[in-house]
């Protein structure tokens, strides 16, 4: 098996300082996305979306929330309810959502087995002139 990709010094140097320019873009982007979020905590509170314009500039923050079911307890509240169907080795969640959307089991039924994440999400868009 022949290796036909050559491989040079150069190459290796220029991976090496992108690799380092790269690192520091992320960190001067993550600052940014700080002082975004900062300042929509601020103006319309913490995980509220918002936005704003600023001359030909959109700033948005939007907001994301994962709903996950607790393991142990949904599992556990499932057999109490006898809905055995929806068990797999864990929660099944799609089959729990099927189950809430026929009415075979109310959102009030696993209280207290699901957890929330929040995450936030930053993006700037240049308006072109009209």
């Amino acid at each position: 098996m022949a290796i036909e990709t050559v491989i040079t010094r150069e190459m290796l140097a220029h991976f090496l300082e992108l690799q380092h320019k790269k690192k520091e873009v992320e960190t001067e982007i993550d600052e940014l996305k700080r002082a975004f979020n900062e300042y929509f905590d601020l103006s319309v509170g913490k995980n509220a979306k918002g936005e704003m314009v600023l001359r030909e500039y959109k700033l948005q923050r939007q907001i994301r929330n994962s709903v996950k079911f607790k393991q142990q307890q949904t599992v556990k509240k499932l057999e109490e309810l006898n809905l055995l169907d929806l068990i797999e080795k864990k929660p099944d969640e799609e089959k729990i959502r099927s189950a809430i959307q026929l009415g075979l089991l109310h959102e009030e039924d696993l209280e207290g087995c699901k957890t929330v994440n929040t995450s936030q999400a930053i993006y700037v868009k240049y308006l072109s002139s009209k």
